[in-house]
């Protein structure tokens, strides 16, 4: 009678082992996903604004930015020549200072005629961006950090996801970086499919830029410096840049975002 009731002590612990096993299962899938914000609802630009470089705050020139198919697209279909139309869409409900972001990205169709060579499948995630409505009329690029997005040319290397440098100076291995784009070390992506890029930000202490869930690049102590500093932030050089917006590039070639999410870190 003993061993008979400690048999079945034994089945009720592997019994409730196994639920509690079950529910920390549901409850990792859970905390993989809790926290996660979706900034682009894949039907219009609630919470989005637009500058263009030449264009006022707000418009959105011969309908560069548009939403189809679920999709953000950079769409050059209006245009006869780009004519330096440098533009951006910024998600302006919120400042983020650390965070993770994700999205996935595709070039498609054909570089615009009057665009740079440098911007044949070239666009970018804009970090601690400047507001859009303190850009200045003929201002390319947003104070900012950028994660360059490139695509393959069919031969050769050309990493994606890159450190840019619009306005500000970052540190890399603790040096201030030698030139305005550092390469990452992500491989090539040739074909013109889906990619996923993450990036994980803490304020101006460190950025890392994700491809695919490799680690591809990281740098620190973001501050207003470098080259492309508009006159509105000549007098903040040196200023670290802690907080800011976050935006998407139109380049010169047609390309579309999707899935764009983002999680808040509670830290200092």
């Amino acid at each position: 009678m003993k061993n008979r009731n400690l048999s079945l002590v034994g089945i009720l612990i592997i019994f409730f082992v196994i639920i509690i096993y079950s529910n920390l299962e549901i409850d990792d899938d859970f905390k993989e996903t809790n926290g996660w914000e979706t900034i682009f609802n894949g039907e219009d630009f609630d919470g989005w604004e637009i500058k263009i470089r030449g264009e006022e705050f707000g418009n959105n020139f011969k309908n560069t930015f548009k939403v189809k198919d679920g999709s953000l697209k950079v769409s050059y279909e209006n245009y006869e020549n780009f004519d330096d139309r440098f533009g951006h869409i910024f998600y302006t409900k919120s400042k983020f200072k650390n965070y993770h972001l994700s999205l996935e990205y595709k070039f498609s169709g054909e570089h615009l005629k009057g665009a740079p060579g440098w911007s044949i499948k070239n666009s970018g995630i804009m970090l601690h961006s400047q507001h859009p409505s303190t850009m200045l009329k003929e201002q390319d690029f947003p104070v900012s950090s950028e994660v360059q997005l490139l695509g393959g040319l069919g031969t050769g290397e050309r990493s994606t996801a890159n450190m840019c440098s619009p306005g500000i100076d970052v540190d890399i291995n603790s040096e201030i970086a030698k030139y305005h784009c550092i390469n990452s070390n992500s491989k090539t992506y040739h074909n013109d499919d889906w990619v996923k890029v993450e990036v994980i930000v803490k304020s101006n202490k460190i950025v890392q830029h994700i491809v695919e869930n490799d680690t591809v690049i990281s740098y620190s102590n973001l501050r207003v410096g470098g080259d492309k500093i508009p006159e509105n932030y000549l007098n903040r050089i040196g200023e670290p840049l802690v907080d800011g917006y976050i935006s998407l590039q139109s380049e010169g070639h047609p390309v579309e975002f999707r899935n764009i999410r983002i999680k808040k870190f509670n830290i200092d």
